[in-house]
């Protein structure tokens, strides 16, 4: 697929899950212009909060680096992570506070934490099911991805002692 030059995306991102954990998807939908592209994938094993992060992730990796985004987003854990927790979590060595406990969804964190700094980001919530197009494009998006999981999702794995 051949990017058109940037200009300024709208992005809708969601992650679902059947069971938390069970089988998961993201999906995207962003708009650049008049250009739509939809995106998402499925996975085995996973929980909702890690495909709601690895829906922000894909989108920056495929349209960035160096773009202007307004990234739409139902998830209050995505956009509190990314604009108030992830910079003292990576200043802690990725260890959160109050706990002393490693940051749940460290690889997936670590990896927006990057993304960020290569990217203009502006997040911005939306209700769930509240009949904003491109939220709801997401979301069938993400639900569709759930029900053809292909890819075993390796950091979660990781985490359970699975691998």
């Amino acid at each position: 697929m051949s990017k058109p030059k940037q200009d300024h995306y709208i992005i809708y991102a969601d992650g679902a899950c059947k069971g938390n954990p069970g089988p998961g998807g993201y999906g995207i939908y962003a708009q650049l212009g008049d250009v739509v592209t939809e995106l998402s994938k499925g996975y085995q094993l996973t929980t909702n909060n890690r495909m709601e992060l690895r829906a922000v992730i894909v989108a920056l990796e495929e349209f960035g680096p160096g773009i202007k985004v307004d990234i739409y987003t139902d998830s209050d854990y995505v956009i509190k992570a990314a604009t108030k927790w992830i910079k003292g979590w990576a200043r802690n060595n990725w260890i959160a506070y109050g706990n002393g406990q490693p940051v749940k969804n460290k690889d997936l964190h670590m990896v927006l934490n990057e993304l960020l700094k290569l990217n203009k980001v502006k997040f911005h919530w939306v209700r769930g099911h509240s009949g904003v197009h491109g939220n709801e494009m997401a979301d069938k998006l993400a639900s569709d991805a759930c029900a053809k999981p292909e890819l075993p999702d390796l950091g979660y794995l990781r985490a359970i002692g699975s691998i």
